[in-house]
């Protein structure tokens, strides 16, 4: 079986930054703290982008120096997963605002580097 190249990866990870965009956009803290269906979507993505991340760091080892917070992205992944009890709705508005723009800057950059096996 083909081992999927890093691409596939980001692109995961740059769909589903692209969906958290979606489902805040015009959004303040305080609408995304009441609408339990939107924290709960964004939530998954979270949890999306982080098996991406992790699953294609065990593929391709050399990705960590290209997304150097992907130890803190797993991390909230799993807590995400194995601590929903405590998720933080501050916490995740703050990755939302502070966080993931860069993420998403950089899967954009590193997907339009060209066709590499990869990247």
């Amino acid at each position: 079986m083909r081992q999927p190249d890093a691409r596939a990866y980001l692109f995961d990870i740059q769909t589903a930054c692209q969906l958290i965009r979606e489902f805040t956009s015009g959004m303040t803290f305080q609408d995304y703290a009441e609408d339990r269906k939107t924290r709960s979507a964004v939530e998954r993505q979270l949890e999306i982008v982080g098996e991406a991340i992790g699953q294609m760091l065990r593929a391709f080892p050399e990705m960590r120096l290209e997304i150097p917070d992907a130890s803190r992205i797993i991390a909230f992944r799993n807590r995400l997963i194995h601590g929903y009890a405590s998720v933080s709705n501050p916490v995740v508005w703050g990755i939302l605002e502070g966080d993931l723009p860069g993420l998403a800057a950089k899967v954009e950059k590193l997907l339009a580097s060209g066709p590499k096996e990869k990247i």
